[in-house]
Order: C-alpha cells, then structure tokens, then sequence
C-alpha cells in the first residue's frame, strides 16, 4: 500500500466536502457581507413542526440561487475532493449506504439529486439488469456523472430540474435513493414527492450528514468543519464566489435534524418500517422506509 493511503486510512475523521466548493480567499467584501447575513445558531434546534419553515426562511435564497454556482465549480474535482477531505472515508461512506439497499433483477431505480452519479454506479455494478434513472438541479455535474457512466459502459438515464417537482408518474419507482443532499433541501417536500413516485412497497433510501444531537460532540464537530472545509478549498483552489457559502454550511447542519427526528419525520409522512443507522457519533445517518400498500401493509 502507498504511503499515503495507509496515511488515509489511519486518519479516518469526519471531514467532507459534501456537495459545497470553498473559495480561494475569505477576504472579499462581497462575502464577508454574505457572512454576516447568517445569525449564530443555539445549540438546541427549534421544535420539528416549525423546522421546515425556518430552514426554508433562513438559507432559501442560498438554496435557490448560491449553490448553482457550487456545484458549477465544484463537479470536476468533487468526488476527489471529498476523497481528501474525509481522508478516505468517502468510499466507506458510500459502501454503508449500499449494503442497506435491497434490489432484485430489473427494478426500477431513481437517484435523486444524483450529483456525479456515484450511487447510480454502484447500484449497477451489483445488479446490471436494473434501470436506473438520475435527477440533479445541476447540469455540469450530470455530465460529469454521464461520462462516468459511459467510461463504464453502464446507462444512466439523467434527468436536469428541480426534485421538489419530480418529473415522473405516481407509483413508478421500485427505489428511490437520495444522498449527500437533503440539508439544501425542503425536506418535507422532497419526501413527500418521492413517496408519491415510489410504488406501493418501494423503499426509499436516504444518506446525510445530519446534527448528531450531543452537545459536546457537536460543538467539537463544527469546530472541526469549519477548519477543514477552508482547508480543502484552498488544497483544490476553488473558485472564490462561494466563499460566502461557507458558514452556510455549518448553520445548515445545526439547523438540519438529528437521525432520530429524521425518523420521525418519515414516519409523519407517510412512510413505515422506518430504519436509521448512524455512523461517526450520529454525524452521518442512513435511513430506509417502506411506501405502504394499499391496505397500509409493507409487504
């Protein structure tokens, strides 16, 4: 083993990149206005039922117009970046996520917000027969995600557009999987619409970086974020508009839900024989739901 993967894998610490690009200089006056638009969070979230309106009234505008240009910069490094920045836990990430998912020949498979299409693949390479299908707001980072797929002659179908509208039938999807996306999202929304296109007994797969919910260790996990995530930046020079992005990052997880709230929320939804696992003291959470059938059963 090279020394510098042996290195990785010694140093295996929560720090990720997770979809968001970091600016080659802190110190323009456009972002340290941006900066100052985000108010520190208390620790302690507010109450679930008033969640999705505040998450919506405090980064809504960073969803809808920030994070375009995020990934415009950030797709022909991204999966490399976060190689780096989560000294090679990244892949074991991924590997977690897919030994939860169940699939049989021929299923019907959509990943939302599919990025550079690292789950579509992986999803392919156990089970070839499947057809699967990609959505993601962005399109530089589809196209990656195609040419990915093609230098393994596998399909992926892409679809570009807003996954809060997904452009698909009801009761059309055996799977639906969603991963490294949901904080820069309505999550209510985007749950409810991916129940809709999953077929009576479908499951939907979800993956994020979620609020542990221990004081301490979150206080010690932001604090290491926000170091880390300056550091990648400047390691792979990413392109400084999005620096004022930055502490959005961080806020956007002490106001993201805990796996044991994301559980519920699931469960409000509409969703049964909800299933959570979490990994790295409750900074990563990995969910499956059932849509019931008709007669409210799973099976």
């Amino acid at each position: 083993m090279q020394p510098y993967k042996r290195r990785l894998r010694q140093l295996r610490l929560p720090l990720f990149l997770c979809q968001l690009r970091m600016a080659r200089s802190p110190r323009t006056s456009q972002n340290n206005q941006n900066n100052r638009n985000f108010r520190p969070i208390k620790m302690s979230p507010p109450p679930l039922a008033v969640r999705e309106k505040l998450r919506e009234e405090r980064f809504g505008t960073v969803w809808k117009e920030d994070l375009h240009d995020v990934f415009v910069d950030v797709a022909p490094y991204y999966d490399r970046a976060n190689y780096f920045a989560s000294f090679g836990l990244w892949g074991w990430f991924l590997r977690n996520f897919m030994s939860l998912i169940e699939l049989r020949p021929g299923q019907r498979v959509l990943d939302v917000c599919a990025g550079t299409n690292a789950v579509g693949i992986a999803l392919l390479g156990r089970e070839p027969s499947l057809e699967v299908h990609a959505i993601d707001r962005s399109a530089a980072m589809q196209e990656v995600g195609r040419q990915r797929a093609q230098a393994r002659g596998l399909e992926i179908r892409s679809n570009i557009g807003d996954v809060h509208v997904l452009p698909f039938p009801d009761n059309h999807f055996d799977v639906v999987t969603l991963q490294w996306a949901s904080r820069h999202l309505r999550v209510r929304d985007l749950f409810t619409e991916i129940r809709r296109v999953l077929k009576p007994g479908g499951r939907f797969h979800h993956c994020d970086m979620l609020r542990p919910g221990n004081p301490v260790v979150e206080k010690l996990y932001y604090a290491y974020l926000r170091g880390s995530l300056a550091v990648t930046g400047l390691f792979f020079r990413s392109g400084s508009a999005a620096w004022g992005v930055k502490k959005y990052f961080i806020d956007a997880i002490e106001l993201f839900y805990s796996a044991d709230e994301l559980s519920q929320v699931l469960s409000e939804l509409g969703y049964r024989d909800v299933v959570a696992k979490s990994l790295l003291v409750g900074m990563i959470g990995m969910h499956r739901a059932v849509k019931p059938m008709a007669n409210g059963t799973t099976e």
